[in-house]
Parts: structure tokens; C-alpha cells; sequence
């Protein structure tokens, strides 16, 4: 039995696809057809390009970007924590001091 490949297109050609249907007014049906890619895809793809213009499409020749590196979070975490342990002490001063 004989598996079906998928193909993967890359960003350049989605970005492209999408803009035939919007600047060219060729239809989603018609470009579809044309480039032999799935009605479905295309309308997936145009809707990932208005909603986030910068990492939409990531495609086969750019992965999209993480948002940051778990140990990055980790050391954001652990000085938030620190701050909070200041300004808890510094409010117990001032309250102290008010008394």
C-alpha cells in the first residue's frame, strides 16, 4: 500500500498564493486549482496572514520563533520572586513607621 507525501510548501510561496487572491481578485477556488493546493489550505493560510502578519506561514524554510527559552522563564520567575520579597519588607518598614 502506498502512503500519500505530504508536501510543505514554503513561506514564500503562501505569502504569494495568499496575495493572488487579494490583490489579483483571482478566487480562492480558481487559485486553488491553479496551484494545486487544497481550497481549505488557502483560506487557512489567509487567515493566519491578517491575524499575525510577522510569524504567520512559518512553512518549510522558517520555523516559527519560540516565544522564549524555558530557562529564560525561569530566571525571569526567580527575580520577580526576589522583588516581591523587597517590597514586602519595605511595606512592613513604612507600616511600622506609620504606627
Amino acid at each position: 500500500m502506498s502512503e500519500k507525501k505530504r508536501k510543505t510548501r514554503g513561506r514564500v510561496f503562501k505569502r504569494k498564493a495568499v496575495r493572488l487572491i487579494a490583490e489579483k481578485s483571482y478566487g480562492i477556488a480558481e487559485t486553488s486549482r491553479n496551484l494545486g493546493v487544497e481550497y481549505s489550505l488557502l483560506c487557512r493560510w489567509g487567515e493566519q496572514l491578517a491575524d499575525d502578519p510577522q510569524n504567520a506561514l512559518p512553512g518549510k524554510d522558517r520555523l516559527k520563533a519560540p516565544d522564549e527559552e524555558p530557562g529564560q522563564v525561569k530566571r525571569k520567575l526567580e527575580r520577580v520572586i526576589e522583588a516581591r520579597g523587597i517590597l514586602k519588607k519595605a511595606l512592613a518598614c513604612f507600616a511600622e513607621d506609620q504606627k
